[in-house]
This record gives structure tokens, C-alpha cells and sequence, in this order.
């Protein structure tokens, strides 16, 4: 209540970021429209579906297939496959951190003397802070702030001679108190008021101008000027490519649509322009870019979703369970790699991050195709891992168990790339005779022979999971095997999350022997 009186500030019911008018429905076909329009449907009625655009689409593309791994793939085709992940993530967990070198490094020697695999440092302050009544924000100027990261090239070298690669943040948005803002300005390559004056947008306390991607030279100058040698060149080997949901519908383009038929847009010529700098660099498969935003199209350029910005709880709407939501949704259109901010991001409002919720959320994210941590919106006020031994060993375990599925994943993998079929599955993907898998949406299949069911309820040291009926599950930290069809009550102590392995699995033993990592 208190987000939604307070500018918005928690999302609202009727938007999201990534909003392509697609469904599929339990009938085993799917309907697409192909516009950019402002969309809603309407699935309240028993007999019909309502679906309402503001202009008429170019068409409306309707698929069917026997099976529901059938429809995905034929989907997966449509839009596009993701691009696959380079190698170095799975080395372990990517640590966000956000208050300079000192503290990197710190944090660094700290988690891996508990054991800690590290495959990444995600340092999204590399421009530089500000602060504002939200908390603390970057400074948007996408340049190497040689304050908080002094001779920051050779300290990336030293990571990378160290297995650890670095990624850094960029958005579609320049500050009008910055460098690049006056360079763009003057090319013309902004968006630009109704007319043709200067258009800023209020970011909460700080001004910025709109790269306007419809002109081909501004989306070339981005991907080779900002993301090329800014980044690139600078040493980054991945970034948060954030806001790509953001472009404000009053707003005059280049190629003369109005914003409201472009906004829903963006998000993909925003993938574009990364991928687009990451292949001039000569690095597609080696650098990873992850979005928030999406629309269609976007699958085929960005090679990683994660889930925006959970509030730091459990909570069905705006926590941790709002991510395995995400990840299914998305992952029936083609986004087969998919993750989140562990532990969450949001503190507002009295809103805190506890250890516990940190090692439920760790527990999940190391059955997802990445592991990174985030600081969050206010670092001082909120649990960090590194605060507290007992969570940092824990931490280190999950670290241990996510590289420990490498071999497994990088078959999901090779899924992904021949049929589009996502890392993390709804339940009825596999199981379509039975009706209750259509009904949950508080856990998952990671490929076709785990089931992942994380605890989102604090306080709990047991859990009450679905299991699917046509098979048989072997809890994965007890060895005990459960009938499909039913609920069963596990042990879930910290440490040990709800996951069993399919009792037919070519690679049961494999799979079991993860109890060990």
C-alpha cells in the first residue's frame, strides 16, 4: 500500500517490464500478436478470451503442437534463441559489490578464504555514486570513476590473471551532468521534447537524457563509442544492461512513431545495441549482458534475464517467490537462462534483509543457470553475506553445489541451443496428464530431472513440495524415495533445500552424488 501511494514505487499491477502480448494456453497452442501497442487480456470468462490492443496489429500468429515441449520449441523458433553463456560463469558465484576497490578486494579474500567459488565480481558502482532519498544510486555517466576504482584496467587484469572476471552497469540514459550526456547532445543523438527542445527525465533527484535508438547513428555511437571503448576496451566482461522498459511516451523520435507505439519496443533495440557492441568487439560467447526488459524479439540478443528488483522478503508478489514465477513465464517464449538478485534488491519502507533470507534465496539461485549477490538499494541498512561466518560457510556450500551441476547444466544447455527449451520448467511441461502441475507456481523442474521446490516461508525447517505423478522422486540430502501425485513433507534445514532427483534418470547417480558438494 505504502509503494503504491509513493510515486509508484513498488511497480503496479497492470505493467510490467517485459510486457509481450503472448500466451500459451493448457489447450496446447499459443496466440501472438504482433504489435507494439499498449495491450491487456482478459482471461476471466469460461468461454472466451478478450484481448484488447490500443491500434490493430499487423497480425495475429496462432501455434499448436501435440505436446507442450513441442509448442515451446516452435516459440523458441519464432523468436529467437538466446545466445548461449560463456563458460566463465560457471566457475561460481558472481559478487555484487558496490563501494570501491578497497571493499572488493576485501570482500574477495574474505569469501574465499570460507570457500567460496568465484567466478565474477559485479561492481555496478564503476561510474560512481550518488546519493539520493531512495537510497544509493549510480552515478550515469558510463565511464571508470578513478576515485572509487583508481588505475581500474590493471586491477581488472589482476583479476582476470585471478579467474575472476569483472562486469560493471549501463543503462540507455546519460545525466545531464555528465561527459557523454554533452557529446550525445550535441551529435543529436537524443530524443527531444514534443518541439524539438531538450527532453530530461526526472530519475528521482537527478536529471537524464534519452539515447534515441531509432536513429541508426545514435544506436551505432552507443555500441561503439559508450559500450566499446567505455567498456570494452576498458576491460569489462559483462554489465547490467538495466531500464530498457523505460522510455517515456511523450518523447519525440528520430524515425517520427509515436513513443507510445515505440515504448514496448525499446527493450528490444536496447538488446540490440549491446549485442551489437559485444560482436563488433569480436566477443559474442564470451561477454554476458543481462536485462530486465524484454519484448518480442529480444531472445535472440540477450543471452540472460534476471528479475528486476525484488523486495528483500519472502513475499508471493515482491519477493523471493515472485523470481520462479518470472523464470517460468518467460522461459516458454525462448528466454532459456534466467536468474535473480540473491537475497533480493528493494528496501523501502521498514523492509529489511535478513541472513535467513539470503541463505533460502542462495539455495535457489544455485539451481539456476547464475549465481550473483546484490548489495541492494541500501547496503548499510540490509544483511550482506560476508557479515555473518555461519552464512558465509552456507554461502560457500552453495557455491560448491552450483558448480557441482556444471556437467548437468551444460546438457540443459545444449537443450536450449537444438529445441529452446528453458534451464528452469513449470511442472506441466513434462507432466501434461497431470492436472495439479498446472497449479503450481512456487517451485520447478530444472531440466527434466531435477525438481526444485525452495523454501519461501521464514522460520520453516521442513517443507511440503509437489510431486509430480508418472514417476518416482529420491529426496536429494535423504536418498528416500516418494510416489509421484501427491505432497510429501522433507526435512529442510538450512543447507539442505526441497530437491529430489527423478528416480529414472539416466544420470540419478550424478545427480545424488551433489549431496556431497
Amino acid at each position: 500500500w505504502q509503494a503504491d501511494v509513493t510515486a509508484k514505487a513498488g511497480g503496479d499491477y497492470y505493467h510490467t517490464n517485459y510486457p509481450q502480448p503472448t500466451f500459451l494456453s493448457s489447450g496446447r497452442y499459443a496466440l501472438h500478436a504482433e504489435t507494439t501497442a499498449y495491450a491487456d487480456f482478459d482471461f476471466r470468462h469460461a468461454d472466451f478470451h478478450e484481448l484488447q490492443f490500443w491500434d490493430v496489429p499487423k497480425r495475429i500468429e496462432l501455434y499448436g503442437a501435440p505436446t507442450f515441449v513441442e509448442l515451446v520449441s516452435k516459440l523458441s523458433t519464432r523468436f529467437g534463441r538466446q545466445p548461449a553463456l560463456p563458460d566463465w560463469v560457471f566457475g561460481g558465484a558472481i559478487l555484487g559489490l558496490k563501494n570501491g576497490l578497497e571493499h572488493a578486494e576485501r570482500i574477495i579474500q574474505q569469501s574465499q578464504a570460507h570457500g567460496v567459488r568465484i567466478s565474477g565480481l559485479w561492481c555496478e558502482d564503476w561510474v560512481g555514486l550518488r546519493q539520493t532519498s531512495f537510497g544509493k544510486r549510480l552515478f550515469w555517466d558510463w565511464r571508470w570513476n578513478e576515485t572509487r576504482y583508481p588505475d581500474a584496467r590493471n586491477w581488472v587484469k589482476s583479476l582476470n590473471e585471478r579467474g575472476i572476471r569483472f562486469m560493471g552497469y549501463v543503462n540507455p540514459y546519460l545525466c545531464n551532468d555528465g561527459t557523454l550526456y554533452q557529446e550525445a547532445r550535441s551529435a543529436g543523438y537524443l530524443a527531444t521534447s514534443a518541439d524539438g527542445g531538450e527532453y530530461l527525465v526526472d530519475f528521482g533527484e537527478f536529471w537524464c537524457g534519452v539515447v534515441d535508438f531509432t536513429n541508426p547513428d545514435a544506436a551505432q555511437w552507443f555500441a561503439q563509442r559508450v559500450i566499446g571503448q567505455e567498456m570494452l576496451e576498458a576491460g569489462l566482461d559483462g554489465w547490467m544492461a538495466d531500464f530498457g522498459e523505460y522510455l517515456p511516451t511523450d518523447a519525440r523520435l528520430a524515425n517520427g512513431v509515436d513513443a507510445m507505439i515505440m515504448h514496448n519496443a525499446w527493450p528490444t533495440l536496447w538488446a540490440e545495441v549491446n549485442a551489437r557492441a559485444v560482436a563488433q568487439a569480436g566477443r559474442t560467447g564470451d561477454v554476458v549482458f543481462f536485462m530486465r526488459a524484454g519484448y518480442t524479439g529480444v531472445q535472440a540478443h540477450c543471452p540472460l534475464l534476471w528479475a528486476g528488483d525484488q523486495s528483500v522478503d519472502f513475499t508471493r508478489h515482491d519477493g523471493l517467490q515472485t523470481v520462479i514465477c518470472g523464470a517460468l513465464s518467460s522461459g516458454l517464449l525462448g528466454n532459456a537462462y534466467h536468474h535473480s538478485d540473491i537475497g533480493g534488491y528493494t528496501s523501502l519502507f521498514g523492509n529489511r534483509r535478513t541472513p535467513e533470507l539470503f541463505q533460502r534465496w542462495a539455495e535457489m539461485a544455485a539451481f539456476t543457470p547464475v549465481m550473483r549477490t546484490h548489495e541492494g538499494n541500501r547496503p548499510d541498512e540490509n544483511f550482506q553475506f560476508w557479515q555473518d561466518d555461519t552464512v558465509l560457510e552456507h554461502f560457500a556450500r552453495m557455491t560448491r553445489l552450483y558448480v557441482g551441476l556444471v556437467p548437468y547444466v551444460r546438457e540443459l544447455m545444449h537443450d536450449a541451443q537444438t529445441r529452446g527449451l528453458p534451464l528452469q520448467r513449470p511442472l506441466f511441461l513434462h507432466f501434461e496428464q497431470d492436472a495439479h502441475a498446472y497449479t503450481i507456481q512456487d517451485q520447478y523442474l530444472y531440466g527434466e530431472d531435477l525438481l526444485v521446490a525452495p523454501v519461501h516461508e521464514a522460520g520453516r525447517t521442513d517443507w511440503q513440495p509437489y510431486l509430480p505423478a508418472g514417476a518416482q522422486w529420491i529426496h536429494l540430502w535423504s536418498g528416500e524415495t516418494y510416489e509421484g501425485g501427491r505432497r510429501v513433507t522433507v526435512p529442510a534445514p538450512l543447507g539442505e533445500p526441497p530437491v529430489f532427483v527423478r528416480a529414472d534418470s539416466a544420470q540419478r547417480d550424478a545427480l545424488l552424488a551433489l549431496a556431497t558438494c
